[in-house]
């Protein structure tokens, strides 16, 4: 039986990044996770990159090249005929960059002298590891500390089961063999929302059931009111207040029944994906007599240091109470190690950024505006659009617009909003603001390159003292 410092249990964002801090810090470490690509061998990375963040924005950036041939590049003076999309193509490529990233994993475990195990972990009394090896028999291992990183699942629903060809999880719409005529999506959140661009881009008719009557209720809800409007027009039919009360495989595809404002409808799609969400992977993690603590959701039970029910077991990312976002993860897991490791270590939840990436994108940090109504904090807000900029007109992309929340005291910086191009990239900066509780005047005093998209940030942090020079 093979002694470690530290054992993590799953190898994705948060496990890898965990166990490769924990051997830069000189802790022996190992790592194990039990994906397996199409080639059966390892596949390091987890959700994320097997069938999560990476194949799907691989699949995002071919199908928004795909869309700018029609939509963008005429009014650059650019023209194709004849454009078409293959998708078994489009599809190897993401495919390559899955593998890359795996190899990439990989190597780095071994550079920092990581030992990876490739099977199913479950934790035993004591700190024991049992590992049933693919291929192979069970192995256990040991140590002082350990970290489980097992991240989460699809949710599942009775009334859409997934076949794996008709009715699909996020895995299966990230592998279709060509472009359906008609795509049907359970759920608006961000996985429906991205998986349903990629598709309509290239010709599909997406329509997209949201039980919920308020369409992306974590983002503030002018970001959402515009990013609704937007996609709208882009061609996805997004269905708010529509509850899927069935849905039957037929010949032609999938007979979907739902319940409306308007009463009961009928949709027929020639494929469905479930988008309705995710819940902590726990199947089979410990045994039952451990006494491993979790919530009503499932969710293991942790303190402001990740520190579990049980003594020298950490738990992070998905499978912990908290936004399920590979970024969140992985902080978490070298907060992780390096509180094991007798270091100082924090996470500051409240700086967490969110994206979706749709077109434009949609990112946010910190407080919504009906979130500090709620608790009738007093704030003021500048806000400033993305028409009033010369890049983005330059670059074709004026939709959009950038927000500040600041404190109405002190100023200091509460929320930052993005709808618009290149919000992703963008939001960093606001997350480095409220990092060092940076106010809205410190940012209206930090020169920005012109032109660029990041002026908009500078002229809403002017906006919100009412001086925004362009607007």
């Amino acid at each position: 039986m093979k002694n470690y410092d530290v054992v993590v249990i799953g190898g994705g964002p948060g496990g890898y990044v965990a166990a490769i801090r924990c051997g830069q810090l000189g802790l022996a470490t190992a790592l194990v996770d039990e994906w397996l690509g199409a080639d059966g061998k390892p596949a390091l990375g987890g959700t994320c990159l097997n069938v999560g963040c990476i194949p799907s924005k691989a699949l995002l950036d071919s199908s928004h090249h795909y869309h700018n041939l029609e939509h963008l590049l005429p009014a650059h003076g650019i023209s194709i005929k004849g454009a078409s999309m293959d998708v078994a193509t489009m599809q190897s490529r993401k495919n390559k960059v899955v593998q890359t990233m795996n190899r990439g994993v990989a190597a780095l475990l071994k550079k920092n002298k990581v030992e990876a195990y490739t099977g199913h972990g479950r934790l035993q009394a004591g700190n024991r590891v049992a590992i049933a090896i693919h291929g192979g028999n069970e192995e256990v291992v040991t140590a002082k500390s350990v970290i489980i990183a097992s991240g989460s699942v699809p949710i599942d629903i009775p009334v859409a089961p997934v076949d794996g060809r008709s009715i699909v999880d996020n895995a299966g719409a990230l592998a279709f063999d060509k472009v359906p005529t008609r795509l049907g999506v359970i759920g608006a959140g961000v996985i429906g929302l991205e998986l349903g661009s990629v598709w309509n881009r290239l010709g599909s008719e997406v329509v997209i059931l949201e039980a919920l009557e308020d369409f992306l209720p974590a983002a503030d809800n002018q970001i959402a009111r515009e990013a609704l409007k937007a996609l709208t027009k882009q061609g996805l039919d997004i269905q708010l207040g529509a509850r899927v009360t069935g849905a039957k495989v037929t010949k032609n595809g999938v007979n979907v029944k739902y319940e409306s404002k308007e009463g009961a409808k009928a949709l027929e799609v020639e494929r469905l994906v479930v988008a309705v969400g995710r819940r902590a992977n726990t199947t089979g993690l410990a045994d039952a007599d451990l006494g491993l603590a979790t919530d009503d959701a499932g969710r293991i039970q942790v303190d402001d240091r990740c520190r579990t029910s049980i003594d020298g077991v950490y738990a992070i990312g998905d499978v912990v109470k908290g936004p399920m976002l590979a970024h969140k993860a992985s902080e978490e897991g070298i907060a992780v190690a390096e509180l094991i490791a007798g270091h100082a270590a924090h996470i500051d939840h409240r700086t967490v950024p969110w994206v979706i990436y749709t077109h434009p994108e949609i990112a946010w940090v910190g407080d919504t505006e009906q979130q500090l109504k709620g608790r009738s904090v007093a704030y003021r807000s500048g806000s400033f659009p993305y028409r009033a900029l010369g890049r983005a007109h330059g670059s074709g992309e004026t939709d959009g617009f950038i927000k500040i929340l600041a404190d109405a005291k002190t100023d200091e910086i509460l929320g930052v909003h993005i709808f618009g191009a290149q919000a992703s990239e963008l939001i960093a900066e606001a997350v480095t603001a409220m990092v060092f509780r940076a106010s809205s005047e410190d940012l209206a005093r930090t020169i920005h390159a012109h032109p660029t998209l990041s002026e908009a940030m500078h002229e809403a942090a002017l906006a919100v003292d009412g001086r925004a020079i362009h607007m």
